[in-house]
């Protein structure tokens, strides 16, 4: 997951306003979408980017692959008709 989700660009990004609905939506349906998501946490956002990453994992029912430094990067696994990462057993 982690080799994967290097070559990603960030396609959500949180700002000052931090943990909102709109977000935690907007997480949810990328996750859908493509799996696995990176995400960048501006600078005038306040919060911890760990703590972030932990609570859109469990609002989202997804997994924290990474944290670094304000880079978060979650997957969850797509349904089995949209599949499009195939893990090893």
């Amino acid at each position: 997951m982690k080799s994967l989700a290097m070559t990603m660009d960030p396609i959500l990004q949180i700002g000052k306003f931090s943990m909102t609905p709109e977000l935690t939506g907007a997480v949810q349906e990328a996750l859908e979408a493509r799996e696995l998501i990176k995400i960048n946490v501006l600078k005038n956002c306040a919060d911890d980017p760990r703590e972030i990453a932990e609570m859109l994992a469990e609002r989202t029912h997804s997994q924290v692959v990474q944290v670094i430094g304000k880079k978060i990067v979650l997957y969850k696994e797509g349904k089995k008709e949209k599949k499009k990462i195939e893990l090893p057993r």
